[in-house]
């Protein structure tokens, strides 16, 4: 008699979401770099970058320029999540934003930011996105989701990077990128 054969189990993988991570170009002839684009750059040349992330860098701070480009790159690439990023010059931590107003009008993101943001030291909600081109681009962004529920977006203000804080917020932006990465069940 013939002894059945056992098959192993096939691991299950677990489908990471495509993320579209932006960054910004300097506005200011006599600037050198952007905190964003920094911080970008700064992930992938230590290779922590997760493999579900596209990024486009440069983005130019312009408040019809940068939603298209953004859009455009979005509609090209089909993420599940976009991610742009911008600096917040004044700002002590990573800043995720909740919306963004355009006259008198507020847009949220849909994602549990409480969550993206549990544990991680140099992060935190913020409820102002300000009044520049990084506001504009988060609005146009969630106005033109607003009929999609299938993609999700955020903001976040980028710090400037100091040789004393540039490795705590690469931990904190590392880990955001993987928590956003993460099926809706399965997210830390």
């Amino acid at each position: 008699m013939n002894s059945p054969i056992v098959v192993p189990p096939v691991p299950t993988r677990i489908m990471l979401k495509k993320i579209l991570l932006t960054s910004f170009d300097v506005w200011q002839p006599d600037q050198i770099s952007n905190a964003s684009d920094d911080l970008v750059q700064e992930v992938l040349e230590r290779h922590l970058m997760p493999e579900n992330v596209q990024v486009l860098r440069k983005i130019p701070v312009d408040f019809q320029l940068a939603p298209e480009r953004v859009i455009a790159a979005m509609k090209q690439l089909t993420p599940d999540v976009v991610l742009c990023c911008g600096v917040g010059a004044t700002r002590q931590k990573l800043n995720l934003e909740s919306g963004a107003t355009q006259t008198g009008q507020r847009l949220q993101t849909t994602l549990d930011l409480e969550q993206l943001s549990a544990g991680l030291p140099i992060a935190e909600i913020s409820h102002d996105a300000g009044d520049f081109v990084c506001n504009g681009l988060y609005y146009a962004l969630l106005e033109h989701l607003y009929e999609s529920d299938s993609i999700e977006a955020l903001f976040l203000h980028v710090p400037v990077l100091a040789p004393e804080t540039i490795d705590p917020i690469v931990l904190d932006f590392v880990s955001l990128l993987q928590r956003l990465g993460m099926p809706a069940q399965k997210r830390v």
